[in-house]
Formats: C-alpha cells, sequence, structure tokens
C-alpha cells in the first residue's frame, strides 16, 4: 500500500519539493515516523540505509519550526562532517524560499565563524556531537531553548567516542524537548541511551534479522592478494558504472591504490577520514559531479553518503564486522532502487563473508571472472543458502548453462590456457566432443 507525504499531512510547499526530485510516495519508515514526530512524540527509529531516514525526520522538524521566531528551535547530530553537511544540503533545498535559516556546526571548521554566524540566530543547526557540545559549553548555542534534537546514525555517534558529548547535549537540553533517534541498527547502548533520555518513545523497526534491502544483490570473487586490483579493474571495465564506491580498511593504502588503479586509466578520488575538511568536502563534491568514477575511501569517511543512483560498491578489503558490511551495503540500492555489494576477498578471507551471511540472513554468492564473463561458481549453486534469504537478480541455474550478467561477451571461446578459469569450466572444456 502506497502512502502519500499528501496523506501524511505534510505541507503543500514541501510536497512540491518532493515531487521536483520525482519523490512522490513515502517510504514506510517515512510513513510511520512523520505522524509521530508531528505530534511531538519521542521516536526510536530503525530502518535499513538507503530507506529515507533523513526526510522521515526533516519533514516533521521543518514543518514545525517557526520562520519568524529568531531562536534555534531545532539540531541534529550526525556522527560525520560529510553526513552533516549532506543534510545541511537537504534542509536548505527544502527550505528554499522560507526565511529560516540552517547553520552547520562541524568540527575542523573555524570555530569563531560558527559562533558569528550562531548571532543570527538560525532556526535549525546541524553538527558533529563534539563542536555541539563546545559551543553548548562556550554558551554560545543555547540549547536549552531547543525544542526538538535528532540524533542521526545514532550507533554510529556512540561508537565515535560521541557518547559523553550526547550525553553532555541533552543534559543542557529542557525537560520536554523531543527526541527523534534514527539508526540502521539498535545495539543495547543505543537502547539504554533511549531508556536513560527517552519520553514513552514511538518505536518505529524493520524485522530484527532484516538489516539490509532486498533491492540489492550480494556477491564476491575469489583471487589473490597481489590481483585484487586488477579484478576490480576488470570487474569495472565490464559492467560500466557510471560511479562506484571501493572501500577498503587501511587508510594508509589509499594512495598507493588510488595510484595503481589511476596507471590502468580508471578515474579514482581519494577519501581520507584524516584529510583537511576542504579537502574532503571538494572530493565529495566532484564526486557527485561526475568528475571521476571510483572514490576510494574508508568505511569512517564514508560513513552516511548518500549517493542515489549509486549503482556498485566494491570492498577491497572484507568489511569489519556485519554491522559495517551493511552500511557498506546500504551505499548503494538506496530508496528500492536495485545495486550490487561486491567483495574482492583471498581464498583466506572467504570465512568472513560467510560469517556475514550467517549474522545479516543474506545470501551472498560467489562469482568468477572467466574469458570477458561473469560466471557462477560451482561450490555456490551447490551449497544451501541461509533459509530466510530471497533469491538474487541472477537465475539459480547451474553456471554450465547460465552466463550471468554477461552484457559484453559475444560468447565466443578465445583459444587460450584457460588461465584462471574455475575448475569447473576446465573440465567441461577437456572433456571430448561426442561423435
Amino acid at each position: 500500500m502506497t502512502v502519500s507525504f499528501t496523506d501524511l499531512q505534510v505541507d503543500a510547499g514541501l510536497v512540491e519539493r518532493l515531487q521536483a526530485r520525482d519523490i512522490h510516495t513515502a517510504s514506510p519508515i517515512q510513513a510511520e515516523a512523520i505522524p509521530a514526530a508531528l505530534q511531538g512524540k519521542d521516536v526510536l527509529a530503525q530502518s535499513q540505509t538507503g530507506t529515507g531516514k533523513t526526510f522521515a525526520y526533516l519533514l516533521p522538524l521543518i514543518m514545525r519550526l517557526q520562520a519568524d521566531e529568531k531562536r534555534t528551535q531545532a539540531a541534529v547530530i550526525a556522527p560525520t562532517q560529510e553526513l552533516a553537511m549532506q543534510i545541511v544540503r537537504e534542509a536548505e533545498a527544502l527550505l528554499e524560499g522560507s526565511e529560516a535559516i540552517v547553520q552547520p556546526l562541524i568540527g575542523g571548521a573555524a570555530l569563531h565563524r560558527q559562533v558569528d554566524k550562531l548571532k543570527l540566530r538560525p532556526q535549525l543547526v546541524v553538527g558533529t556531537p563534539g563542536r555541539i557540545r563546545e559551543l553548548v559549553e562556550m554558551k554560545k548555542l543555547k540549547i536549552h531553548e531547543v525544542n526538538t534534537i535528532v540524533v542521526d546514525e545514532v550507533d554510529h555517534v556512540l561508537q565515535k567516542g560521541g557518547a559523553s558529548d550526547t550525553d553532555i547535549i541533552l543534559n543542557r537540553a529542557k525537560r520536554d524537548r523531543q527526541l527523534l533517534f534514527f539508526s540502521a541498527t539498535l545495539p543495547a547502548d543505543v537502547k539504554r541511551l533511549a531508556e536513560k533520555w527517552m519520553n514513552e518513545p514511538v518505536a518505529i523497526g524493520i524485522e530484527p534479522d532484516k538489516r539490509v534491502a532486498d533491492s540489492i544483490e550480494h556477491l564476491f570473487f575469489v583471487t589473490e592478494e597481489r590481483d585484487k586490483i586488477d579484478m576490480l579493474r576488470r570487474l569495472v571495465r565490464h559492467w560500466k558504472p557510471k560511479q562506484a564506491i571501493v572501500f577498503v580498511n587501511d587508510s594508509q593504502m589509499i594512495g598507493e591504490w588510488a595510484s595503481k588503479l589511476s596507471y590502468t586509466q580508471l578515474s579514482v578520488g581519494s577519501l581520507y577520514g584524516d584529510a583537511p575538511k576542504q579537502e574532503r568536502v571538494n572530493v565529495l563534491r566532484r564526486f557527485r559531479e561526475g568528475e571521476f568514477q571510483l572514490l576510494l575511501a574508508t568505511d569512517v569517511a564514508a560513513r552516511g553518503l548518500d549517493i542515489p543512483e549509486l549503482p556498485y560498491v566494491f570492498s577491497l578489503q572484507p568489511a569489519l564486522n556485519a554491522e559495517h558490511y551493511v552500511h557498506r551495503s546500504g551505499r548503494t540500492g538506496r530508496m528500492g532502487r536495485r545495486g550490487v555489494s561486491v567483495s574482492i576477498i583471498t581464498e583466506r578471507e572467504r570465512f568472513i563473508i560467510r560469517k556475514f551471511e550467517r549474522e545479516l540472513h543474506i545470501p551472498i554468492q560467489e562469482r568468477s571472472f572467466y574469458d570477458g564473463r561473469i560466471l557462477e561458481a560451482e561450490a555456490d549453486h551447490q551449497r544451501v543458502r541461509p533459509r530466510s534469504a530471497k533469491p538474487s537478480f541472477t537465475s539459480d541455474k547451474p553456471a554450465r548453462d547460465k552466463v550471468v550478467r554477461d552484457k559484453g561477451s559475444n560468447g565466443r571461446h578465445r583459444d587460450r590456457k584457460n588461465k584462471g578459469a574455475p575448475k569447473w569450466l576446465k573440465e567441461k572444456q577437456n572433456q571430448p566432443k561426442p561423435e
């Protein structure tokens, strides 16, 4: 059942701005969260990445702002500078034509400039927990006047050491403020924070075991460590994505990998978590504008990034845990669009992928790249999939009969020594032809 934003009592002007961006119906999280937030209730919401959490809190928050009141009425806390600035851009787009002011308050930016801009009494501030706490303690941000506080990606805010900052901010806020917590996961420490600060919150969530959107296909390729860059190059050449994010764990290796990818004539940008703020902002802007095809980034640097039509994400190193895998995969397949999450691993890393399958209850299917084609691995279609997993976009027919996603191949066999071919394919090609 589809629900329109008009059905949710969203203001007509906001509905028009959404429609101008080809957003006509509310996602499930929006359909549940917007009415509760408009009623002034505390909300504890869990939903997969890419399901529209930002609009789920921004729409009711903006509707309740009083543009003629020159005071800060709402605050949004985000774990990273990039996510905070992304929220600022979305809020500014929704507030176009309004006299209400949105002010970013992020670490890494000049503190004195933010203090000066707070003198304009912005109705909405969006920032990272450390900087917001700093301004609250300096008595430059009057958090006791704020009606609504949103904590986005609350699980990550706590993981990044923002628990004490968030605790101080909430402690300085007035007692009857409204709290909205949004996240893809709700671990025990998030629930404890909600119990401590929230007043009879409306719990909105997905099935506990369903943390990844059904619209995402999960694949992995096994290769030698030294061949990972070449495998990535071949897959990018094969699928030809307009844009893709490539995740790594070791930030010290980003420069070397970026150089190797550039050497193969792929256009690459790098996003370092510890890079200067302006450099990170410029890299993200250039990526959004399509100046380069691949964005090489760590989990921290790319957390919460919203590139609406991103078709692929790649992992050159396996995610550190299932939660990180959820957030990596969630960069694609957003708002019901189809996407593909691809892990490039070594044989010794295979157990990590199987562990993610068990914990997330999703099929992550093995593929082989041979002779310009992407093929099902024999071991993959023989094994039993997770009980709750839904079928992938591709067929489950045996790999001997089916070439998966073979957009560029002409199907002709080339005379070569079968280097790199799957074992079953070598055996088939070595079989004598029937007379």
